[in-house]
């Protein structure tokens, strides 16, 4: 079983780098999915990032097709988006199931992931809750919310 961060078109090199953190911190992949709205040699995100880039196990895809194409020729994938609009509560999904690959699926900063794509897929659209004050929470928290949802249904197994 692994669990997965994927980031759709990422614009904030400081984001990413916090989520290459925490994939550092808790054994999850990061997907990278073009194109980037900055380099990965950026001082920012590397600075976000410190020293833990060596650890982070990263993937970087053409497209959102050539990503969904590496998912569905997996046995055992799971592929769920997270958005503002989704209909159902994040914790209402069991990630439990030690024999599947889980991707969590993230939009861009400003603009999400593009909504006949998430509509085509609206079963698997999560949403994490929050007032209506706000337009979305910052990408890395969400990324961080989401992970530890799906760790803990697990056991938090590998992490001390």
């Amino acid at each position: 079983m692994s669990l997965n961060i994927v980031l759709y078109q990422p614009q904030i090199p400081a984001n990413t780098g916090n989520i290459a953190r925490t994939c550092a911190g808790t054994g999850t992949s990061l997907h990278l999915i073009h194109p980037l709205g900055f380099s990965t040699d950026d001082r920012m995100l590397k600075r976000a990032g410190l020293d833990y880039w060596p650890y982070v196990d990263i993937h970087y895809h053409d497209s959102l097709e050539a990503f969904i194409e590496m998912t569905e020729a997996q046995a055992n994938a799971q592929v769920y988006l997270i958005e503002t609009y989704g209909t159902r509560n994040y914790t209402e999904f069991d990630y439990s199931n030690s024999r599947q690959a889980i991707y969590f699926l993230f939009g861009r900063e400003t603009t999400g992931l593009p909504q006949e794509f998430a509509q085509a897929r609206a079963d698997h659209c999560l949403r994490i809750p929050q007032t209506s004050h706000i337009r979305s929470l910052n990408l890395s928290n969400a990324a961080a919310i989401v992970v530890y949802e799906a760790l803990r249904q697990q056991g938090f197994a590998g992490l001390s």
